[in-house]
């Protein structure tokens, strides 16, 4: 009995073979799918009263997804070798070979999007018909979790369309719309959803015998292969230079696909199929695809659907949303706010204030335009969504607001009183939030007249294109308010993590250890370009010199002093960095926002680094090795991630992991800061750790707890008990 896949034979001898996977909602390559298929593929070969087949989807969600990464995000904690990784899907691949050697024309309708392993399967058929919606994309996004298409996809795309055309999709992992897919020769026709069928139906009817292009003698592959070939050199030479640049030799996948492309397009196909066997065995094996897969896709996936959400409260939706303060941040926030649909009071001390935060919103949503994001017509619904006002009555009928002003504590306090007073009774579901990235949360609740239903929502600049929230609990947030504030940023399509109340919360506490180790660093006499160039080469998005010029300097003034008034432990004083911030902002030196920061920045021209830094800070004679930069800058981050979870600020190490990339920037290779310690090995990582803080100082000493974790081997995420 077919659990996955149907098969009905027409009168006309065409097998309607019906993807539908028994209990998922999308179609994946399971073992019991690639059985099932492997006998559908047996029938359709032996089978004299079959002529030819469709592949269809039953499932209104797409055609397919291609592999189910649970099954593989666990494999390298088994320690399996390249080899047997590779076996894992060497069944399906098998299949899929038969399955364009069965001796009959097979047609695939593709009724919505086919990806991965999903169109692997596609580019096995003999003909492909897309419908032409616009959520039915295609492509093979493997590299973007560290891994090859291992069902034959690095091999049947560049003999379909060429390398040339075939690198930039297999590189990228980009998704394919139907017009572009049908230009660039991935698909042969398109179709409504009413003609999908019966046009690939005319097409096996009218082929009979039909065969794959690079299964009949004299194939040549489109633009020729190898050394030889006009596009070799841009190609490979100039494709390699450009992968190593990009992932600074720290993501393996790249620079696999293009070996497979090169060493099996110059043989035939069946080499070539079993040479992308062994570079998949080898990247599956690894540890970069097990934290790409497991952070990047499974923990990505489970906030984007609330995993985090309490249980038993009503789903809720913001109607009118109250953003105070029409600054970067505020004007951000209703930005994306108004784009998701929702009607924004734009509030600030002045009308102009105001209004200069609408005009930022409406140069957002023109680049928006400019890049054929959108069209006018929709942009401008969107600015019309936002009213600018300094006016505290408009608030009234706000079911959700967002303090985004200046961060003091006085300053938010007295904008919580003018807000109480102009909303009066606050509305059903009412909940008051505040964007601080620094102040704790629990403080400001108390300057709220209902401390239950205040929450933190630290948005990132730029808000339009940051796709992580921070949520913060404060130690009287109650689970509606989470719950609220949940709804609220995935109505925005952003992905939330949630931590509790603590200074600096979780990604100020880490993305202020990375900026101060870099300003420790500078101290010491570290060449500022050594610094800025290691931090590239380990794979972080922005260099720690670079980002804190973003952030400015003043504000990094302005937190240590709010610090040091509040009482907090010395450990939240960041005393290896005050000495630099403060001599940074003597001299007028804020960073971009005047022009001059580490860096200068020249109007029109490429910011780089102040030469005045060799004076203010000059360099040792002695400079170390770029690997030990490497590592404080990683190993500060990671270390002080574990003390978070130590002190239970972030109660899921997948939300550490996921805040450390989307938020900071974190080296994306690593899978975020916690599993960056799985990868070293905590008693490797400990060991590191010891020796940095006898060099460098104390804040690299890990602590008993993480000591006794690594000591009784407790990983941060277990395995399975099957492991």
């Amino acid at each position: 009995m077919s659990n996955n896949i149907h098969m009905e034979v027409g009168a006309d001898g065409i097998a309607l073979v019906t993807l539908d996977v028994a209990a998922r909602s999308v179609n994946v390559f399971t073992p019991e799918f690639t059985a099932e298929l492997s006998e559908v593929i047996e029938s359709l070969r032996d089978r004299e009263d079959i002529v030819g087949a469709i592949i269809t989807s039953g499932k209104k969600s797409g055609f397919m997804a291609g592999a189910d990464l649970m099954d593989f995000v666990h494999l390298h904690d088994k320690n399996l070798t390249p080899t047997q990784a590779a076996q894992v899907v060497a069944p399906a691949a098998a299949a899929l070979r038969r399955l364009e050697l069965c001796g009959k024309p097979v047609a695939a309708a593709i009724n919505g999007f086919a990806l991965g392993g999903g169109f692997e399967l596609c580019l096995a058929c003999h003909y492909r018909v897309l419908v032409d919606s616009a959520k039915a994309v295609v492509g093979l996004p493997e590299v973007t979790v560290g891994l090859l298409p291992a069902g034959g996809g690095t091999q049947r795309l560049p003999r379909l369309i060429g390398i040339k055309n075939a690198l930039p999709l297999l590189l990228t992992g980009r998704h394919v719309s139907p017009g572009e897919a049908l230009k660039l020769g991935l698909v042969n026709a398109l179709a409504s959803a009413d003609n999908l069928i019966s046009l690939a139906r005319q097409w096996v009817l009218e082929h009979p015998g039909h065969k794959q292009a690079w299964d009949i003698k004299g194939f040549a592959v489109p633009g020729g292969a190898g050394a030889m070939a006009p596009h070799s050199n841009e190609s490979f030479s100039v494709g390699m230079a450009k992968i190593r640049r990009d992932t600074q030799d720290n993501e393996p996948a790249p620079l696999a696909i293009l070996s497979c492309v090169y060493e099996g397009t110059q043989l035939p196909i069946d080499a070539g199929l079993k040479i992308e066997s062994g570079y998949f065995g080898q990247l599956l094996a690894g540890p970069v695809a097990r934290n790409l897969m497991r952070t990047m896709f499974i923990h990505q996936g489970a906030a984007r659907k609330l995993s985090k959400r309490p249980a038993g409260i009503e789903k809720t939706t913001v109607q009118k949303l109250g953003v105070l303060g029409a600054g970067m941040m505020g004007a951000g926030i209703a930005q994306v706010a108004a784009a998701a649909g929702i009607y924004v009071v734009l509030l600030d001390a002045t009308q102009a204030s105001a209004d200069a935060g609408k005009t930022r919103a409406a140069n957002g949503y023109a680049r928006d335009v400019k890049a054929g994001r959108g069209s006018q017509h929709e942009a401008d619904e969107k600015l019309a969504r936002i009213h600018a006002t300094s006016e505290f009555e408009a608030l009234n009928g706000c079911d959700f607001i967002v303090e985004a002003v200046f961060e003091d504590r006085a300053v938010k306090g007295e904008v919580y009183k003018k807000a109480a007073l102009a909303l009066g009774q606050l509305p059903e579901g009412f909940v008051m939030a505040t964007n601080t990235s620094t102040l704790p949360v629990t403080g400001l609740a108390e300057l709220w007249i209902d401390p239950q239903e205040f929450i933190g929502l630290h948005f990132f600049s730029p808000v339009e294109r940051m796709s992580l929230v921070e949520i913060i609990q404060g130690r009287q947030t109650s689970a509606h308010a989470l719950a609220r504030a949940l709804d609220f940023v995935a109505q925005l399509g952003k992905v939330p993590i949630v931590v509790n109340d603590s200074p600096g919360f979780y990604t100020s506490r880490i993305f202020c250890a990375y900026i101060d180790e870099g300003m420790a660093m500078l101290a010491e006499g570290v060449s500022p370009a050594l610094i800025e160039n290691a931090a590239r080469q380990a794979g972080f998005a922005t260099p720690p010199l670079a980002v804190t010029d973003e952030v400015s300097l003043d504000l990094q003034e302005r937190v240590i002093g709010q610090a040091i008034a509040d009482g907090l432990e010395p450990k939240f004083l960041r005393q290896h960095a005050q000495a630099v911030v403060a001599a940074m902002v003597s001299k007028g030196r804020l960073g971009r926002k005047s022009a001059g920061g580490f860096h200068d920045f020249p109007a029109g021209q490429p910011k780089r680094l102040w030469q005045g830094l060799s004076e203010l800070f000059p360099p040792a004679g002695t400079q170390p090795d770029v690997q030990t930069v490497k590592n404080r800058l990683l190993y500060i981050q990671a270390l002080e991630s574990a003390r978070c979870v130590e002190e239970s600020v972030v109660p899921e190490a997948s939300d550490a992991d996921l805040g450390s990339i989307l938020a900071l920037g974190f080296p994306k290779w690593t899978g975020g800061t916690l599993s960056f310690i799985e990868t070293i090995g905590a008693a490797a990582f400990i060991t590191e750790c010891d020796r940095l803080a006898g060099l460098y100082g104390e804040r690299f000493r890990p602590s008993s707890w993480l000591r006794q974790r690594a000591t009784s081997r407790q990983a941060f995420y277990p395995s399975p008990a099957h492991v």
